[in-house]
């Protein structure tokens, strides 16, 4: 079996750990890690627009992904806008797209009064996104404040807000404005697919280069037809159709078999009834979709989507209250949703009303995120506040799986999005939770990874070609 099919780590705590009950029916919080510092790995060397590096590092949760054994792969967003320098372009830079790799690992940990394992974590590359085909960046211009310039066949996608042809709808792929949001890794290991706020799109990138290789054409009726630089500017009533601006296609799933990806959306389309989130499903092989609805439970939207086999996926609905907002959190949960039996919307053409159509979902939560992360440490909790609790929980990753106490758990890791601000909203954090697998409906499946992970490339080392990547071999850690 190829070393980054999904194995079962054995770890056995210590007998101090022994008497400790596994809590029924009911997520176990494992570990919380985190990556500091300020810059990542791409090379960077310039300044935005807003004074802040062109390498900065932050908002690693906005998009996370499981890329088999210990390795992960997390997106930030459109780039820092919590610093004022233009409030027509909404404080956008020109942030280039671009997605890390991360290491992320699991140690047994003995030590009384603290989580069952440790989680250790490290940046282990950053790769820039561009596309061959010439981009449209409007007035923003190309990304050269970024301190690096766009080259013959080399198109960098930005952050700015204002990077796009004015004369076409939001689902022009040829628009240089991009907002990764959702990820996911393909099957062989070699592509990553994104899905963003802007269009919203979902493009694939060839992992080890950044490249754009496929743009995959959603439904119409997720676009809005006139394009603005600021929110105001797309919303009601300059368009009464199509996704809320900054609230477009917020997660991505992908099946285990890597045949299909499944997007969702973070509000309603401006034309259907509150309440209810479209769904969006993408043959990636044929591009054909099909789209369904999800009515939220009691979160303001939806940030994340995973897969738990091809047709149940945990749905992550989240409020935007917590650290980095100023107030308490209140909504964090994961629900389970089974499309299998939903009725799929018909035509573009359907709106207000959605309820023929919405999937199956579970009335309870399957990981209420807040709820754990509150409890005392001496009841397995993390002893926070409600405040203390990230406001933005937007990634979603099952990794491999753990042996605890003699049961096999799943891992889900959960990743915030800290905004590039780490001082308010606090650092990239990962909280490993673990699942039985009658907690996931008693049919997960995972995801079938199973090539070595490709050689990534960053901006500090195209002129040496590709780095080579050193791939330890994973270790089982016992006791």
């Amino acid at each position: 079996m190829d070393m980054f099919r999904l194995r079962t780590i054995n770890l056995v705590l210590a007998t101090a750990l022994a008497g400790a009950a596994l809590p029924s029916q009911a997520a176990l919080l494992l570990g919380i890690g985190e990556i500091g510092g300020s810059a990542d790995l791409s090379g960077l060397t310039g300044t935005l627009e807003n004074g802040l590096k062109a390498n900065i590092l932050g908002g690693m949760g906005s998009g996370f992904a499981w890329a088999g054994g210990n390795t992960f792969i997390a997106t930030p967003d459109r780039g820092p806008n919590a610093t004022a320098w233009n409030s027509a372009v909404d404080d956008t830079s020109s942030y280039i797209s671009r997605f890390h790799t991360l290491n992320l690992s699991l140690q047994s940990n003995t030590k009384a009064g603290e989580l069952p394992f440790q989680v250790n974590a490290k940046l282990a590359s950053t790769t820039l996104l561009w596309s061959a085909d010439k981009l449209n960046y409007g007035t923003a211009g190309t990304p050269n404040t970024a301190g690096l310039s766009n080259s013959s066949g080399r198109n960098y996608f930005t952050g700015r807000s204002d990077a796009f042809d004015a004369s076409k709808g939001s689902n022009n792929s040829n628009n240089a404005r991009f907002d990764p949001e959702g990820v996911r890794v393909s099957n062989d290991g070699k592509s990553v697919f994104v899905s963003d706020e802007y269009g919203p799109y979902v493009y694939q990138f060839d992992r080890a280069t950044g490249e754009r290789i496929k743009a995959f054409e959603l439904p119409a009726s997720l676009a809005v037809k006139t394009l603005g630089s600021t929110t105001a500017a797309e919303d009601k009533p300059v368009n009464t159709s199509g996704r809320v601006a900054n609230k477009g296609m917020e997660g991505l799933a992908i099946t285990p078999d890597g045949k299909m990806l499944v997007g969702i959306m973070q509000a309603p389309l401006l034309q259907d009834n509150k309440g209810q989130v479209r769904i969006v499903t993408i043959d990636v092989a044929t591009g054909e979709t099909k789209q369904f609805a999800y009515k939220l439970t009691d979160g303001s939207g939806v940030s994340e989507i995973v897969a738990i086999n091809d047709h149940e996926f945990l749905i992550d609905e989240r409020d935007g209250k917590g650290l980095g907002d100023g107030s308490a959190a209140g909504v964090k949960k994961g629900y389970r949703i089974d499309i299998s039996g939903a009725t799929p919307i018909p035509n573009d053409s359907i709106k207000g009303d959605l309820s023929k159509y919405l999937v199956s979902k579970t009335q309870t939560s399957t990981v209420d995120v807040v709820a754990m992360l509150t409890k005392p440490t001496s009841e397995g909790g993390a002893g926070l506040t409600a405040a203390q609790v990230p406001a933005k929980i937007e990634g979603y990753a099952f990794g491999q799986d753990v042996t605890f106490e003699g049961k096999t758990l799943h891992t889900l890791w959960v990743a915030n999005d800290n905004d590039f601000v780490s001082g308010v909203a606090g650092q990239n954090k990962f909280y490993v939770f673990g699942l039985t697998d009658s907690e996931l409906g008693g049919h997960f499946v995972p995801q079938a990874i199973t090539a070595p992970v490709p050689e990534p490339e960053t901006y500090a080392l195209m002129g040496m070609g590709l780095l080579g990547l050193c791939v330890a071999r994973r270790r089982k850690t016992q006791r």
